[in-house]
């Protein structure tokens, strides 16, 4: 056990945030009001310091902080159930109960999903580790470092961490704030090639800084408010997700006659496929400044960039060709989810041959428009895939021959420029809400650390 007293002076670099109104309520214009918001209160970086806080240094001043180790301040054990986990008598049936598994821990979130993947049975339930309601888990395998404070009764894996019997003297959710961060820490040295592992031995000896109760429950304070904005900001995007979604199956609907159909071959000037250059050969990558792209880059949605690049000498060698800005691509193939993905060019480039490229007169037909549509057409795409599972494919007299809706070209740009604020909101990384949510992140992380790191000496 250590102790260290404090001054201000050691302390100095704690801040905070006053300020947790909640943004993007209640707003008539979703694109002005977040600018609003964005421009007067919640955006923050790492380099503009908020207010000082000085009420945990005075509450320090000349205060004990204790360190203890883990097995000296809680009891705890791992969680437990029956092998082999496929047997199917171990889940569900009557009066089965939650079972929680890695997975089922939220991240950052200190809660469990709202319904566990699986169901205990009553025949698995001597085999399993009951918890009740406002037990601490930390996940010890795979995902290392989760943390969850129950919000319901529940039996627990293996590969789980159950703390109980804390210290009168600690608060549970400073508790659980300071495992979070050790095991965030300590997850970088973990044992294990494929999937690390933390053991009971290991982390008992983990220690964790103890400062007087009333401190801890003040640090509790401040680091929920942020951990309650990001709860909100991610609340806010969900709901947006939803609201986006409704639109564009709205605006993009169309019943009887009252739109002309029309191909995509009929309405493309150009429906092409790319190539790529002999990965061996470095004299067509090495030092290139043309930007080719590959087929997992059309889950980016809108390309602005590529990670790799060809050579003039490996553009001319290969079925590459250049694809210009506002066109289209969408993933002829590719493992997973990708093919059917759309996506819109936003810079000249390449593309790989598993990517149809789809260029428009913009005279007659708005590109963001096909793309908000197309995107909507993922499934029957999919559905008329040749082959079958993650081997089939498109071709480019599918792409060709698929049909789409095409109103007047002012309806078009009208329904494009609508969807689009909707795009930026839900999925922009640059200015919409998944901004805001990884600044917000970030400036919990930068908080969670300097308010819960207590030097030694």
């Amino acid at each position: 056990m250590e102790t260290k007293r404090f001054s201000n002076n050691s302390i100095s670099r704690m801040w905070f945030v006053g300020n947790s109104d909640i943004p993007l309520k209640k707003f008539k214009s979703i694109r002005e009001k977040y600018s609003q918001a964005i421009e007067s209160k919640t955006q923050i970086t790492m380099t503009q310091e908020p207010n000082i806080f000085p009420y945990i240094a005075r509450l320090l001043q000349g205060a004990e902080v204790v360190w203890k180790p883990l097995e000296e301040v809680a009891t705890f054990r791992r969680g437990s159930f029956p092998q082999p986990y496929t047997k199917s008598e171990w889940y569900g049936g009557d009066n089965s109960m939650p079972f929680v598994q890695v997975a089922d821990m939220e991240d950052n979130k200190f809660n469990l999903v709202p319904i566990t993947k699986q169901k205990i049975s009553q025949l698995a339930m001597p085999k399993s580790i009951f918890v009740p309601k406002g037990t601490i888990l930390v996940s010890l395998q795979g995902t290392i470092g989760r943390v969850a404070i129950t919000q319901y009764d529940s039996y627990v894996d293996r590969t789980i961490a159950i703390f109980t019997h804390i210290d009168n003297e600690i608060d549970i959710r400073y508790f659980a704030y300071q495992l979070q961060l050790i095991f965030g820490i300590k997850k970088e040295n973990a044992r294990g090639s494929t999937i690390k592992t933390i053991t009971k031995e290991e982390f008992s000896a983990f220690q964790i800084p103890l400062p007087p109760l009333s401190v801890q429950q003040e640090i509790v304070r401040i680091l929920d408010k942020f951990t309650q904005l990001e709860a909100e900001l991610e609340a806010e995007l969900d709901c947006r997700k939803r609201q986006y979604e409704y639109y564009r199956n709205n605006l993009l609907s169309y019943e009887g006659n009252e739109v002309e159909w029309k191909t995509l071959g009929e309405v493309a000037i150009k429906i092409y496929s790319g190539g790529t250059p002999k990965t061996g050969e470095s004299k067509y990558w090495e030092k290139g400044t043309i930007p080719w792209m590959s087929s997992g880059e059309v889950n980016l949605g809108t390309i602005y960039q590529t990670e790799k690049f060809i050579t003039e000498e490996g553009l001319a060698n290969s079925s590459a060709k250049f694809v210009p800005v506002d066109s289209l691509v969408i993933a002829l193939a590719g493992q997973g989810k990708t093919r059917g993905k759309v996506a819109r060019i936003k810079i000249k480039l390449t593309t790989n041959q598993s990517l149809a490229a789809l260029t428009f007169d913009s005279n007659k037909v708005s590109s963001d428009y096909v793309y908000h549509y197309m995107i909507t057409q993922y499934e029957k795409l999919r559905q008329i895939s040749s082959g079958s599972g993650t081997r089939g494919g498109l071709n480019l007299q599918m792409i060709s021959n698929f049909p789409i809706p095409l109103p007047p070209l002012s309806e078009q740009q009208r329904i494009a420029t609508i969807l689009d604020k909707f795009d930026t909101l839900v999925n922009s990384i640059s200015e919409g809400l998944p901004k805001e949510i990884t600044l917000r992140r970030k400036q919990y992380e930068y908080y969670r650390e300097r308010l819960l790191s207590f030097p030694k000496e």
